[in-house]
């Protein structure tokens, strides 16, 4: 219905051209159809004239009235008024509402289909959890948002890529696996020898258990196996990982979400690409040393200051592997990528985005795009 309104604007227009209300060089203004706040102002409401008023030289209502009166007419629309400074609305009639029925009831799940994303790649990120416990409301909100993103993409023409990114290096998973070797040795929390930053729910238990019992969990085609060796670290790091991130599969798939990729943060690691990601920011020119610690210029790109990279122990901070995931996700032929985060992760955006552009690799600005969800408190007994 929008296209059809869109045609019938166009066409008045292209009337007011013709009678030299509008300058016949005029450039066709890119206005909007859509839906007004409040049913009293029609389906469908347009500002086309307030964006033709001034190359007219005309009150906005004036030319709004001038654009109603050029309107080819159409059994869809009932009845068209003019409100506020210059809004043209739009009443549709019933035959609209019932071929536009019909449609649905003959098209049925093509209804709505169509082709303008020409099979060009999008990759929708989300969820995202770090495999260190179970998922919680909030995940399962953004598991929701991002497979609704990527169906209605996907509806129109996209091949959307669902891709899940497992942040399985760094501080979170030696915590993990030092809990979890805690709970082997029967060291339970607040008791001498509980690490420090250690995750304390009864889950931790259960890995514990687990990997004691030398349970095996098939992994996404791969079986791990728990060692039943107290003091090997690597063992548990390897076992809790693919155990919880098959729990958090499962309850996924219970949701009724599943995903194309499942992307790991340590193999960012492995294969080098944080550090090609940041030997592109170096020879960009947008790095600098100072304090021991490697800095991006990221100020130069809109961020509010610039930002610590890699820090004066030789460690990166944690924005690094994002901008070289990101940078993943551009090689990998992604030409619009949509991360979708809780709001908590607001302050990261700039950053990214800064780093992907400190590259000069030909990423565009805006990219990737974020859909942000805001966090909810659950309440049982008024608690």
């Amino acid at each position: 219905m929008k296209n059809l309104l869109r045609a019938l604007i166009s066409q008045g227009i292209e009337a007011l051209r013709a009678n030299g209300t509008l300058p016949a060089d005029s450039l066709p203004p890119d206005f909007v159809v859509e839906r007004p706040k409040t049913r009293d102002h029609g389906d469908f409401a347009t500002n086309a004239a307030m964006l033709l008023a001034k190359a007219a030289r005309s009150n906005p209502r004036a030319l709004a009235q001038a654009l109603v009166e050029a309107l080819p007419r159409s059994e869809d629309v009932s009845k068209v008024e003019i409100a506020g400074p210059g809004f043209i609305n739009f009443y549709l009639a019933p035959a609209a509402y019932q071929r536009e029925a019909a449609s649905v009831i003959k098209e049925a799940h093509d209804y709505g289909r169509n082709l303008s994303g020409n099979g060009r790649t999008v990759g929708v990120e989300y969820v995202s959890a770090n495999p260190t416990g179970p998922l919680h409301v909030g995940h399962g909100r953004a598991a929701a948002i991002g497979d609704c993103v990527a169906r209605v993409l996907d509806a129109n023409g996209w091949n959307a890529k669902r891709e899940f990114y497992y942040n399985d290096a760094g501080v979170q998973i030696e915590n993990l696996a030092l809990s979890v070797q805690a709970r082997v040795k029967g060291i339970a929390p607040d008791q001498d020898g509980w690490p420090e930053g250690g995750y304390r729910g009864e889950y931790i238990a259960d890995v514990a258990r687990a990997y004691m019992a030398g349970a095996s969990v098939d992994l996404e085609g791969t079986l791990v196996v728990g060692a039943k060796d107290p003091d090997d670290m690597q063992a548990i790091r390897r076992f809790a990982v693919a155990y919880l991130r098959n729990e958090q599969n499962l309850d996924l798939a219970a949701f009724g979400v599943d995903f194309d990729i499942y992307f790991l943060e340590s193999s960012l690691y492995a294969d080098g690409k944080v550090a090609e990601a940041v030997a592109k920011l170096q020879a960009s020119g947008h790095t600098y040393e100072e304090g021991g610690a490697l800095w991006l210029r990221s100020t130069d790109f809109g961020d509010d200051k610039d930002r610590v990279m890699r820090k004066s122990d030789g460690t990166f901070t944690y924005f690094v592997p994002d901008v070289a995931y990101h940078l993943s996700k551009w090689q990998r032929g992604y030409e619009r990528a949509i991360t979708e985060l809780g709001a908590d992760h607001h302050g990261s955006l700039a950053r990214v985005r800064a780093g992907l552009q400190a590259m000069e690799v030909g990423i565009p600005q805006g990219w990737p795009e974020y859909v942000l969800h805001q966090m909810v408190t659950v309440m049982r007994g008024g608690e």
